[in-house]
């Protein structure tokens, strides 16, 4: 069966979902069409996106073209949502990238063309409202070179752009672009001997292979160009590939729950034949699975298996999480936008059951494993991360619709790390000083390259003591270093443990096992803390805060407003420029201002500016305060707080 996962992707209210929607009528899948100011489209299904008019979570349908089967994922067009097109990325044979013809390339075209071009993933352009006033398709085309800088072809061009007659003319594409990426047809464009059936297989060839990008336009409203963009979705854009006998390799990119609490769990296969009742690995969990539907035909049907190349409906897979691998980890696939960097406590209003608040977070976060949830037993708060102020009011709107409760949320604030400044060591010794454990731990901490994480080395001969206590300290370092010195995540070190030993396991005469004689797993992770925060102090750690890369573009003569304001807000420009009666201005700014810079440039520019603002960088804090983070451990920086925490003794 010919197959193909197609996503649909966009910068937010370019006509995304209501493409999809024309997309299902063309094929027979649905009857009327649905509406995004309605509320009564098939992909967006959630109470809050009827209500707001935005694709909030990824939504798979299904139709058939000409004997093909085409698994379309609707995706949110907005930046806040960001996570949600990572994870459908992962899972795509093909795009369609959608952009309106009345605003033009916008700053999340710009985000996800590049991500596309990045994976070599296929991709269509679909140059969306030519019948809105204000239509301009072919000065978009230009923008789609000269802003994406990408090779594009026209299937065609746009006749009565900006009125309701407006129609999509398919043409010939020129050989021109086609010919840079291609000798034998740049020969054959110099002497005249091209044919169009030679252009066509060049262009097919290469839009395969994500090197060209063929451009159609048309109105998902009137349905103008959409039966040339079906065609071309058919024939431009590759099947799905994988070998149903292989091993069994998938990955899982959405997680729901079904009508009585279960979980469901969306997956595409790459590899193998995923069965009822398989018993299966996914990541370090194994589960049955109970149930499978797959896609197809418009809706999705229960069935017995599911091959490689299909996208199915899993039950069962009751510890599944949004990102595991099933069965053997696809090599190459990766995190493709940046985390979120900022965050913000969740506080219960009037009448909230905290319980019934942490549960439904909890299942929150299942779905959407950036949410990053961080508990805080001493101070009973929660905290989670985000990409921005609307992904906040979201929240809160789900948390009151689906859950009944009340929320409200305090400031949201940079979500920033540490990293040594220098290098520190620290040891402790069995009956050594003040520690009850049984545990010699020593420990050298010292800073990596940006961007290498946490890694854990030996100093100490691995046949020094069981295995088991090396690994309790390992994952006691990486658990510890969740809370730097001041309470934020510690990254980009490498720690060695220079100091190793132990009790081996001794009784008395005639009895069994004496944990008091006898070094455990417990003595090692209740001593590396406090050797570890020791260490940390000794090299002292520096805040870094997440800064955002900007592009505003504007009129020319607002460049004398828009200055003081970005030094207000602590950005820094790096370059500026000027195209024609636009201003290009480039630079950074920290993350907690980026929102409020977002703000003030419609007021700036008279409506004018088009901001594009992506994370870029860590940066040392400079000037005022250190920005501290209330810690939820034991608290290994205060040794008494921390024994008696750990013991219910001081120590000694």
């Amino acid at each position: 069966m010919h197959l193909l996962n197609l996503g649909i992707l966009a910068h937010v209210d370019a006509g995304k979902t209501s493409l999809t929607e024309r997309l299902l009528h063309h094929a027979g899948v649905i009857d009327e069409l649905g509406s995004v100011d309605a509320g009564s489209t098939r992909t967006d299904t959630l109470a809050l996106e009827r209500q707001r008019g935005i694709t909030i979570k990824a939504a798979v349908v299904s139709f058939p073209v000409d004997g093909v089967t085409v698994n379309l994922i609707d995706t949110p067009g907005h930046p806040d949502f960001i996570a949600e097109v990572e994870r459908v990325l992962g899972v795509l044979d093909g795009a369609v990238l959608v952009v309106s013809a009345v605003e033009g390339v916008q700053a999340q075209t710009r985000v996800l063309m590049r991500t596309l071009r990045r994976l070599r993933i296929p991709t269509l352009v679909f140059v969306n409202k030519t019948d809105r006033r204000g239509a301009r398709p072919e000065a978009v085309l230009r923008e789609l070179t000269e802003r994406l800088a990408v090779p594009v072809v026209a299937m065609g061009t746009v006749t009565a752009p900006g009125t309701p007659a407006a129609a999509f003319t398919p043409a010939d594409p020129a050989p021109d672009v086609l010919a840079d990426h291609d000798d034998t047809l740049l020969a054959g464009y110099v002497n005249g001997t091209l044919t169009p059936a030679r252009v066509r297989a060049a262009l097919r060839a290469q839009a395969h292979r994500g090197v060209v990008h063929p451009v159609y336009a048309g109105s998902a409203a009137t349905g103008a160009g959409v039966p040339e963009l079906v065609a071309g979705i058919k024939e431009l854009l590759p099947p799905a590939a994988g070998d149903p006998d292989g091993p069994l390799s998938g990955t899982v990119f959405k997680v729901e729950r079904g009508p009585a609490g279960e979980k469901i769990a969306y997956a595409r296969l790459f590899s193998g034949t995923l069965r009822v009742r398989d018993r299966i690995r996914a990541d370090d969990a194994r589960s049955k699975v109970t149930a499978i539907s797959v896609f197809g035909g418009g809706t999705d049907t229960r069935a017995e298996a599911v091959p490689a190349g299909r996208i199915a409906r899993l039950w069962g897979l009751t510890d599944v999480r949004i990102g595991d691998s099933l069965g053997t980890p696809r090599s190459g696939h990766g995190r493709f936008f940046a985390p979120p960097t900022l965050e913000t406590v969740v506080v219960p209003g009037p009448g909230t059951d905290r319980r019934a608040l942490h549960l439904a977070l909890t299942r929150l976060a299942e779905q959407d494993p950036l949410i990053g949830l961080r508990h805080d037993e001493v101070r009973a708060e929660t905290s989670v991360s985000l990409y921005g102020e609307v992904q906040k009011e979201v929240l809160q709107a789900t948390l009151a619709d689906e859950h009944g409760l009340a929320v409200t949320f305090r400031e949201t604030t940079p979500l920033c790390l540490e990293r040594p400044a220098g290098t520190g060591a620290a040891a402790e010794f069995i009956k050594k000083g003040d520690h009850p454990f049984l545990a010699t731990v020593g420990l050298r901490v010292e800073p990596a390259p940006p961007g290498t994480g946490v890694t854990f080395g030996l100093e100490v001969e691995l046949g020094a003591m069981p295995y088991a206590f090396f690994k309790a300290v390992e994952d006691t370092v990486r658990e510890t270093l969740a809370q730097g010195l001041h309470g934020w995540r510690v990254t980009d070190c490498a720690v060695t443990m220079t100091h190793a030993g132990y009790w081996p396991r001794q009784s008395h005469a005639h009895q069994g096992f004496d944990k008091s004689m006898s070094s455990t797993g417990y003595d090692f992770r209740g001593l590396t803390p406090l050797v570890l925060v020791d260490a940390l102090r000794r090299a002292g750690t520096r805040v870094h805060e997440p800064m955002h890369r900007f592009r505003l573009e504007a009129p020319a003569d607002t460049l004398g407003a828009l200055l003081p304001v970005l030094v207000a807000l602590e950005a820094v420009p790096g370059t500026a420029r000027t195209e024609g009666a636009r201003c290009v201005l480039e630079g950074v700014v920290p993350a907690a201002r980026a929102h409020a810079l977002e703000q003030r440039i419609p007021g700036l520019t008279r409506g004018e500016g088009e901001l594009e603002s992506a994370f870029d960088h860590y940066a040392p804090v400079t000037g005022g305060a250190v920005p501290e983070r209330p810690r939820t451990d034991r608290n290994p920086l205060d040794r008494k707080e921390y024994l008696l925490n750990v013991t219910g003794r001081v120590g000694g």
